[in-house]
């Protein structure tokens, strides 16, 4: 058996790109072994109408590089779509056109989150490991710090233990003024490659609009809007999993588990409202059952994240090693490649999923660097990480010629 033949079956490898001022070039990660990209367009203000010729210059930019953009990462969502509010006719109308532009130029996939406010939420970004590497870690005792001694959200003290609270106020009151600002723009910014500039003035009338608001609903309104483009052009969308999986701000999340992705299918049933299963968020929540939750969904998995998290007892975790921590990787991975492999025998043109080494750690000569390095998304640790979840796919498959 020939395990570099290029018909083996495997999943596409893919890496992130943040465009053209991202310190990881597309010489780099064409030198980590993956053919293809995610990237997105991130000099276009959320809501905005992505014109052709931006999305062609970009496309022509990886072709050039060897590379394919295997999918949008992505299309944001613009936050009156996730209260109801403005103009939203207009917001549909840029995202339903953006789509057929994107499919002009040849690139099928977009994902998009549906989290309100912030992104994705990590209350330290320089969390250092036994071994000297650095990674992403979630407290939910700095978290209350934030919210209760930054933030200020009234209520924010019902979300938390008396332990945590204690906890909280004992460390916030050991920061100074630097290290407390310090820390509040590493919560507000924590979304890469899109520094939003806002302050905590803007989270907190960002939260006032969603007083009221029924988020699944509106989430529904926005598949009903766009869907039906997609279908038309041939482009499948990809909602990632809310990051933390469980509430926070006091906003709820409405795609954590596993009744939130079978209420997401119900609301528009079509191939083209698809999943970004995103193994390292859907592992913050311990009641998930990866390897379960992939089989049941594969058909609906339109690309595909892989990292892991230690969940801790305290409510904590922290980014593992790729083939450590929570997520049964292994068992994810055979899942995976059944997948890939039904999806052939069914004859589809998408039989084959990308995916992409999901936040990897800062290590070896990238603690170094006097770059600005995005936590998460050095190259070192996510070359790492794809080779080794390269051989994890090269093993399983070679283990398939021993039976």
């Amino acid at each position: 058996m020939n395990l570099t033949h290029p018909d083996l079956g495997l999943l596409e490898e893919g890496f992130r790109w943040y465009g053209p001022n991202d310190p990881v070039s597309l010489r780099d990660i064409r030198q980590t072994g993956a053919a293809s990209v995610f990237t997105s367009l991130h000099q276009i203000p959320y809501g905005d109408l992505w014109p052709r010729e931006a999305i062609r210059e970009r496309n022509e930019m990886l072709k050039a590089a060897g590379l394919r953009w295997s999918a949008v990462e992505s299309v944001p969502v613009h936050e009156d779509i996730k209260t109801g509010r403005g103009n939203l006719k207009k917001l549909f109308s840029n995202y339903s056109e953006t789509l057929r532009n994107l499919a002009a130029e040849g690139v099928s996939v977009v994902i998009y989150n549906f989290m309100p406010v912030l992104d994705w939420i990590r209350t330290d970004m320089r969390y250092v490991l036994p071994d000297g590497a650095e990674c992403l870690r979630y407290d939910p005792v700095r978290f209350a710090a934030f919210e209760i001694y930054a933030l200020k959200r009234p209520g924010a003290e019902a979300d938390f233990t008396p332990e945590q609270l204690e906890r909280a106020k004992l460390w916030w009151s050991s920061l100074n003024d630097a290290a407390r600002e310090s820390f509040i723009q590493s919560i507000i910014d924590v979304f890469p490659g899109c520094k939003m500039g806002l302050s905590l003035n803007d989270i907190r009338a960002m939260l006032a609009k969603y007083d009221g608001v029924d988020l699944r609903a509106n989430l529904t309104r926005f598949l009903e809007a766009v869907i039906p483009t997609a279908e038309e052009v041939g482009v499948r969308l990809a909602i990632h999993p809310d990051d933390p999986p469980f509430p926070v701000l006091g906003l709820p999340r409405i795609l954590s588990q596993d009744s939130d992705i079978e209420a997401l299918f119900k609301m528009v049933d079509s191939p083209a409202n698809g999943l970004c299963f995103c193994a390292g968020s859907l592992s913050a929540r311990t009641s998930n059952d990866l390897p379960a939750m992939a089989k049941k969904f594969g058909p609906r998995i339109n690309s595909v994240h892989l990292r892991s998290t230690q969940q801790l007892p305290d409510g904590s975790f922290y980014e593992a090693d790729h083939l450590a921590g929570s997520v049964d990787m292994p068992a994810l991975m055979r899942v995976l490649l059944d997948e890939q492999d039904r999806r052939r025998k069914e004859g589809r043109a998408d039989w084959q999923l990308t995916f992409r080494p999901d936040h990897g750690h800062t290590m070896l000569d990238d603690l170094k660097k006097t770059v600005e390095i995005t936590p998460g998304y050095s190259c070192l640790g996510r070359m790492r990480g794809l080779a080794e979840l390269r051989g994890l796919m090269l093993g399983l498959r070679y283990a398939e010629t021993l039976k």
